[in-house]
């Protein structure tokens, strides 16, 4: 896989406004949030609820967790694999809600550790994440992020289904 230097005006733009820890601390925030929603779920219902055909939100869980991992691991190196086979993006949800958590920090904690190698200058290389998806460091980032934003709103959605409130979407510390 070849990668290289070429900034656009766009990307030479999020590098000078947001600097890698300003975007690590951004993608952070939303994890604490969405963590929050998992939290939020009934254990029956985090796994057994959907609307209209869409994954629960166990499966909706499951991806974020499968693409963070190997995502970050991909930003830092290159790599966009990553060996460890409870955090693929296939693998189906531990049993318990308790267990999804303790994967999500996992996530976490591998996410706050890869971030601390990625050289400088990453964020503007171009890449292809997965295989199959080219872009900028800074787009594939934001693409982690964004689908993250994505389905932490099915889950609001299916809370407020199941009436319950769901965390404030602008609290994330």
């Amino acid at each position: 896989m070849e990668t290289n230097s070429t900034a656009t005006p766009e990307t030479a733009a999020i590098s000078f406004v947001l600097s890698p820890e300003a975007l690590l601390n951004h993608w952070q925030g939303h994890r604490r949030l969405t963590r929050r929603v998992i939290e939020a779920f009934p254990e029956e219902q985090f796994y057994n609820f959907s609307i209209g055909g869409m994954r629960t939100f166990a499966g909706l869980t499951m991806e974020m967790i499968g693409l963070a991992a190997p995502g970050v691991n991909g930003i830092a190196t290159g790599n966009w694999t990553f060996d460890e086979p409870k955090l693929d993006y296939s693998t189906e949800a531990p049993a318990t809600r308790k267990e999804v958590l303790e994967l999500w920090d996992l996530t976490t904690d591998i996410i706050n550790n890869l971030w601390a190698q990625i050289p400088e200058g990453r964020f503007q290389e171009n890449d292809v994440a997965y295989g199959m998806y080219e872009g900028t460091i800074y787009d594939l980032t934001l693409y982690l992020i964004d689908n993250e934003i994505h389905h932490r709103g099915q889950g609001y959605v299916y809370l407020r289904a199941l009436g319950i409130e769901p965390p404030a979407f602008w609290d994330r510390n």
